[in-house]
């Protein structure tokens, strides 16, 4: 362990630092490596939570979207319910805010692709719709 005394903004600081590997000079910065990060921070997301992924519609349907990234908190509908233009389908959780997904037609869910606690970026596919026919 080395003692060095650090100046950061006209304040002292006094910290030790425990010295990894001798043959580093500390003479010569230049020489340091950036740590490399484990193989679990440099995955895309964590296995534990599920991503949900983008899909293609199929005919006469509409996939709605995730307006932003965040965690699924509740699912309002199932494969088969019947929806209102603007009726609430899936309530997402970013930074303790709760945002509602409305639906942006009417007609029946004819595929939800997320459950509650998936975690969902924004644009991801989170249901699909069928138009009712007029």
């Amino acid at each position: 362990m080395k003692m060095l005394r650090i100046t950061l903004e006209g304040k002292t600081y006094d910290v030790g630092v425990e010295v990894l590997d001798d043959s580093v000079s500390a003479s010569s910065p230049a020489s340091y490596a950036p740590a490399t990060p484990s193989p679990a921070a440099t995955a895309p997301h964590s296995s534990a939570v599920p991503v949900a992924q983008p899909v293609a519609a199929a005919q006469g349907c509409r996939i709605v979207t995730s307006p932003m990234a965040g965690l699924v908190f509740k699912c309002l509908v199932k494969n088969g319910d019947v929806v209102t233009v603007n009726q609430v389908l899936i309530v997402l959780d970013a930074m303790k805010m709760e945002t509602p997904v409305v639906a942006p037609m009417a007609g029946t869910v004819r595929s939800v692709m997320v459950k509650e606690g998936d975690a969902v970026d924004d644009g991801h596919a989170l249901l699909q719709i069928e138009g009712l026919p007029q």
